[in-house]
């Protein structure tokens, strides 16, 4: 039996994905500089008197660049792979999520927890 009878196509010239023009990856590196433009402005001329609404702003644009990436970059959307790269898109994001919440909280335990106050001549 030929391969084309087992649904094996031996061939795979007529499945081609399409790879990023230079338009797209010029759209990407705008894209990505604005993203990191804004949030480097947002921390150096102290726009926000709220330091936690900055850090969530900052961690809003992170995801947001992540998700940039991976679309332009790394060419993920519904359509390749049969949709498993939106759920690798997903996994990402809250992978992200998880750990720049983590990471926020363990620096803001630790920021709370110590005793810049202490003074060592007291313990004697």
């Amino acid at each position: 039996m030929s391969s084309e009878a087992h649904g094996d196509h031996g061939d795979h010239g007529d499945h081609v994905e399409a790879h990023g023009s230079f338009r797209g990856y010029l759209t990407g590196f705008l894209l990505s500089v604005v993203l990191t433009a804004i949030p480097f402005w947002l921390v150096m001329n102290n726009v926000l008197d709220n330091k936690q609404a900055t850090a969530i702003i900052i961690m809003a644009f992170a995801v947001v660049q992540i998700v940039v990436h991976m679309v332009f970059f790394l060419h993920m959307n519904g359509r390749s792979e049969g949709g498993w790269t939106m759920l690798a898109l997903i996994f990402t994001i809250i992978l992200v999520v998880i750990a720049l919440t983590g990471s926020l909280w363990v620096m803001y335990h630790l920021n709370t927890n110590m005793m810049p106050g202490h003074d060592m001549s007291q313990m004697q």
